[in-house]
């Protein structure tokens, strides 16, 4: 039996969000996992508790929930407040780029900025017009490093048509949940989900985009953290030395694995000054976001070059 109910007199779907945001709103509760405010969390649940979209209408509004649904959403919010599940573990799905992907507790909930990126084809540090003139045939090769869900890779789909995206995971429970998601979204023919320990097998290919979004978050950062981050993989959170441990080595195999006229995007978090402090003369270009969000550099091939003995140099 559930220890909540929904007050008699709150009958349609705008009565009951309502009470779940002010249910929320006195809660011990953190928005970060696809809102940022009880009430959008509040209407994200009930509505699906309803069976409506989560772009629901003002007519939607007027629904009066059955008494099934109604069951369904004080369930729910008592999971929510009780055990603090972020609301996309308990809907199982999130959404990034616009897109619906499937979650579980496997993964990371989808919310890295780098959304933004995708969106604008990484413009303008990557050239994709000056690529299309000169490969008018050629299919671009991107690698999506630590997918996790395959969010970023399946985007990078989305966002060009003519791309190859390989998705690499070392988590076999990850790569199942990428896998329901490629075939979600339809691109199977095009991204392939590879399970490897970052580079180590991956065969010999240059990729014109290299993105990643990989775990940055120091012991001492997590032991920190609202207890929903802790129902989140610590897999897929955790990295050593200081939060740096995967983007160094992303940085260091770049040089093998990056085209010509390639780049390097990734996400490092609360780590960013943690890797300018290691590596004082390399000019990352930390990039700005429109929506949020904060922690991404980008480097060209040549800079990737140009610094290699120094990214060798820390181990």
């Amino acid at each position: 039996m559930n220890s909540l109910s929904i007050p008699s007199y709150n009958t349609t779907l705008r009565d009951v969000i309502v009470w779940a945001e002010e249910l929320f709103k006195n809660s011990d509760l953190y928005f970060g996992h696809g809102t940022d405010n009880a009430l959008d969390e509040a209407a994200y649940l009930v509505s699906y508790c309803a069976q409506k979209p989560v772009d629901f209408n003002d007519n939607d509004l007027m629904h009066v929930l059955t008494i099934s649904q109604r069951e369904k959403v004080a369930e729910v919010i008592e999971q929510r407040i009780t055990n603090k599940v972020p609301a996309a573990y308990i809907t199982g799905t999130a959404y990034f780029f616009g897109l619906a992907f499937e979650v579980n507790e496997n993964v990371l909930i989808p919310r890295s900025p780098i959304a933004e990126l995708i969106g604008e084809q990484f413009f303008p540090w990557f050239d994709y017009a000056g690529w299309l003139s000169t490969n008018k045939n050629g299919r671009l090769n991107i690698l999506d490093m630590c997918t996790g869900s395959g969010c970023i890779g399946i985007a990078c789909a989305v966002a060009f048509e003519n791309a190859n995206v390989d998705a690499v995971d070392i988590s076999e429970q990850a790569l199942k949940v990428a896998k329901s998601n490629v075939n979600k979204h339809h691109v199977a023919e095009r991204v392939k989900v590879i399970q490897s320990d970052m580079f180590l097998g991956l065969p010999q290919k240059k990729y014109d985009i290299i993105v990643s979004n990989p775990p940055y978050v120091t012991r001492v950062e997590i032991d920190g953290l609202p207890a929903e981050y802790h129902k989140e993989p610590d897999m897929g959170l955790y990295a050593a030395n200081n939060g740096l441990q995967f983007a160094i080595i992303i940085l260091q195999q770049a040089f093998y694995y990056l085209a010509d006229n390639g780049i390097v995007v990734i996400e490092v978090g609360n780590s960013a000054q943690a890797l300018q402090t290691l590596f004082p003369k390399v000019p990352f270009t930390w990039l700005e976001f429109e929506m949020g969000g904060d922690g991404v550099f980008a480097l060209d091939a040549a800079q990737i070059r140009q610094y290699h003995a120094q990214f060798m140099n820390v181990t």
